[in-house]
């Protein structure tokens, strides 16, 4: 298994990085996403641009302080998946958001490890990097920036990254808390520095807090 440190460092209407990303859309480049100031408010490619078939199995992530486990999901097998949920009405974009739900203390963590197993296709790819944006309503929270480095053919691969959290204001903390869900991110994935997936996620950090305990 890897282990990657994270770099640290959207789109509205009327902005002009909007109108560059919109004429460049077909061919969108790294360097532009990590300049653009906010969210995006679409998703940025089709499924039909992951040639490679790129599928994510499982998804884990801990804490590296005392090890434990915050948050798993596993994709089942293919073949226990009825053929109901292949219907011609299945929406392309499904599995391309989570929603995460995690207690205050997910805020006070510094260092969370994230593994992620994925199995690529028929084709080889030769730069594999995601860039992961995150926000608190219109405020920048970090990107992290991963290398998967080359990915063989027909290959199963597991990797983990390390996020290295950024310090919050109790303040800042606080308001996370009370917005369940404006905590956002987007996850970009290139291919020798093409897009070729993009994934959605929220997070509300107030599990185990009953209403009447809000201030």
């Amino acid at each position: 298994m890897n282990k990657h440190a994270p770099s640290s460092a959207c789109i509205r209407s009327g902005d002009d990085k909007k109108g560059d990303l919109e004429r460049t859309e077909s061919s969108i480049r790294p360097e532009l996403l990590l300049n653009m100031p906010d969210m995006a408010d679409r998703y940025l490619c089709g499924p039909e641009d992951n040639i490679y078939e790129i599928d994510f199995t499982r998804f884990v992530i801990r804490d590296l302080e005392s090890g434990d486990t915050l948050f798993e999901i596993v994709k089942p097998p293919s073949d226990s998946i009825s053929s109901e949920d292949d219907s011609d009405t299945e929406d392309p974009y499904s599995g391309r958001f989570v929603r995460y739900h995690f207690t205050p203390r997910f805020l006070m963590l510094r260092q969370i490890g994230a593994t992620v197993d994925f199995q690529v296709g028929s084709k080889p790819i030769q730069k594999f990097r995601m860039i992961e944006r995150h926000f608190f309503k219109d405020i920048h929270l970090k990107t992290f920036d991963f290398d998967f480095g080359y990915c063989m053919a027909n290959s199963k691969n597991s990797c983990e990254h390390i996020y290295e959290f950024p310090s919050l204001s109790p303040d800042l903390i606080d308001e996370m808390i009370k917005h369940p869900y404006e905590t956002r991110s987007d996850s970009f994935y290139f291919a020798d520095d093409k897009l070729i997936m993009h994934n959605k996620a929220d997070y509300a950090f107030d599990a185990g807090i009953s209403d009447n305990t809000l201030p």
